[in-house]
């Protein structure tokens, strides 16, 4: 285990040393990589030196122990015993800090929701999944930037594609993707009957540009004027654009920005997402056909979560626990998501103990 802590602090000191040459500063997306590589490594870093100072002080008190005047040799056995409780807690911390390392951890994520069945209710609760996002967001010092949308005549959207940038962005919607269903009354039921819509949410780990290469002629790029509800013309300039990945055929398109550059810029990095995305996907599906440790089967047509309404009460059928709902709509998802985090924990530490039996 701790050799794998000093390699992780081995190739920390090196990207330390890295940051510091000016040839780097001019690749702003190299930089990037390697201060979130730092981030994601400073943990196991900083682990690793405690550990050697604590050897360090263990040998030391070792040889103590046989000095010959017994007062010394009584205060280095007391210091052993107090290493070895320091030791052993920094080892299970590790163990744990192994088990749920998460590779994405560090990364920007995209927030990719989609209405669902229930007609404009479910475009209506697509919003309203945007701006619970967007508070909880704002309340763990995250950034949240609109990247694409497709909205309705009801004020609603049929897509809403966000991106979260922050170092514990990924930690703090990991749990998000599948299906969230709402139960409540619309508007415009007259006879108080609670209608049942729902939405899926994607959630991607941004890439940077040099982590993954998107080769021009791979790529067919069209533009189109951008439109509004009911195709109403909102720009007179073909400032939209398509953009095709032809080997895979996956479409991406933005729309929002009224500068072309500036949607290409966004529908690029929701294709580079999009295409690692599932790229990691296929490598870990791989993985885990002979046994599972996710939550769910990470599905995202999966119903992960309910939204009453009537009852004020948010469940989250993965972990069967329920929670104020008012609490939740404003933003207070921080609870559920250190319930869900536990629990995937606890999963793959008895995933962990079956593969040991």
């Amino acid at each position: 285990m701790f050799a794998r802590l000093k390699e992780a602090a081995e190739r920390y000191r090196a990207l330390e040393a890295s940051i510091q040459d000016p040839a780097l500063h001019a690749q702003p997306g190299r930089l990037a990589a390697a201060l979130r590589e730092m981030g994601a490594l400073r943990a196991r870093a900083e682990s690793y030196e405690r550990w050697s100072r604590l050897t360090e002080r263990r040998d030391g008190a070792a040889a103590l122990v046989a000095d010959p005047d017994p007062g010394v040799a009584e205060l280095a056995r007391e210091e052993l015993a107090e290493i070895d409780v320091e030791l052993a807690a920094l080892e299970e911390q590790q163990r744990l800090s192994v088990i749920d390392d998460e590779p994405n951890r560090g990364r920007n994520v995209i927030l990719e929701i989609r209405a669902g069945t229930g007609g404009d209710e479910a475009s209506l609760f697509v919003s309203d999944l945007a701006k619970l996002y967007t508070r909880y967001a704002e309340q763990q010092k995250l950034k949240v930037e609109w990247l694409s949308s497709s909205p309705t005549e009801v004020g609603g959207f049929k897509e809403l594609i966000l991106g979260v940038t922050g170092a514990r962005a990924w930690d703090c919607f990991r749990f998000e993707a599948g299906g969230h269903r709402v139960q409540r009354v619309p508007e415009t039921e007259t006879q108080g009957r609670i209608h049942t819509s729902a939405a899926t949410v994607a959630v991607l780990p941004e890439v940077e540009e040099v982590e993954f290469e998107l080769k021009d002629t791979d790529l067919r790029i069209d533009t189109f004027r951008s439109s509004g509800p009911g195709g109403q013309s909102v720009n007179k300039t073909s400032s939209a654009i398509r953009i095709t990945h032809v080997p895979t055929n996956t479409v991406v398109q933005c729309q929002d920005e009224k500068s072309q550059h500036k949607n290409k810029s966004r529908a690029l990095r929701m294709l580079r997402a999009r295409l690692k995305d599932a790229q990691d996907s296929a490598r870990k599906s791989e993985l885990d056909q002979a046994r599972r440790t996710q939550i769910g089967s990470g599905d995202r047509s999966e119903r992960i979560r309910t939204y009453n309404f009537p009852q004020n009460r948010m469940t989250d059928h993965r972990i069967k626990e329920s929670y104020n709902l008012d609490a939740v709509v404003l933003g207070g998802l921080a609870p559920v998501v250190e319930d869900l985090r536990r629990h995937d924990l606890e999963l793959k530490l008895a995933a962990l103990g079956g593969d040991a039996g």
